[in-house]
């Protein structure tokens, strides 16, 4: 009898051993890591307003697709016609738009602006598109537009001997109007001011991105 439970504790050890190497050549599988990121708070948002953020909307044009080449037409080597957008996704409480048309690879004054070939502010709230061709002049009976150089949209310009330039179409929608007069100061300075009465605004933002280099003499 004392053989017999001599052995069976042998027994018993040895299962007991060959049970904790397989443990620890094989650990139970862990639950995947849970991300420690949070999401990414909503730009275009009051500070303790809770107005919400801000909405992806869509930009095209028939002209040129988002990342294709901007037309001659629409260029400055060209008939420098505005092209025709249009837009979808705005939301409800949207009141007007902002258009701003630049060359981000254009880099003006000390480096942290940019070529502005096109702003155009108070486009009502219930457009949809705009046409081609806006006419020239600083107000209409609804908006008001600047370029660098003038109160009309300006075509891009890229040199054919350097590098292709994106022009960046950037649309945003505000729930509220821009009370900034078009005239009576740089089209930097208007633009800048636009920029800031528009920033507390914003309740959505569209960008199409076109390339353009002048053709080769």
């Amino acid at each position: 009898m004392k053989h017999f439970v001599t052995h069976s504790i042998s027994a018993m050890a040895a299962c007991l051993l060959v049970t904790d190497m397989a443990v620890a050549q094989n650990p139970p599988a862990r639950p995947p890591a849970q991300p420690t990121t949070q999401p990414a708070p909503q730009p275009g948002g009051r500070g303790g307003g809770g107005r919400g953020g801000m909405r992806v909307m869509s930009l095209t044009s028939p002209a040129f697709t988002d990342g294709g080449v901007i037309p001659l037409k629409h260029a400055q080597a060209g008939h420098d016609v505005s092209p025709p957008l249009s837009w979808t996704g705005a939301p409800d409480s949207t009141r007007s738009f902002v258009l701003i048309v630049h060359d981000a690879d254009a880099a003006i004054g000390d480096g942290t602006d940019d070529l502005l070939h096109w702003m155009v502010w108070n486009i009502p709230g219930t457009a949809t598109s705009l046409a081609e061709g806006i006419k020239q002049g600083s107000e209409t009976p609804t908006m008001r537009q600047i370029s660098g150089t003038g109160p009309n949209y300006r075509g891009p310009a890229a040199p054919s001997t350097g590098p292709v330039h994106h022009y960046v179409f950037e649309l945003y929608a505000l729930d509220a109007t821009v009370n900034v007069a078009a005239v009576g100061q740089s089209a930097a300075l208007t633009r800048a001011a636009v920029m800031d009465a528009m920033r507390t605004h914003i309740r959505g933002k569209a960008v199409l991105v076109g390339l353009y280099r002048r053709p080769a003499p």
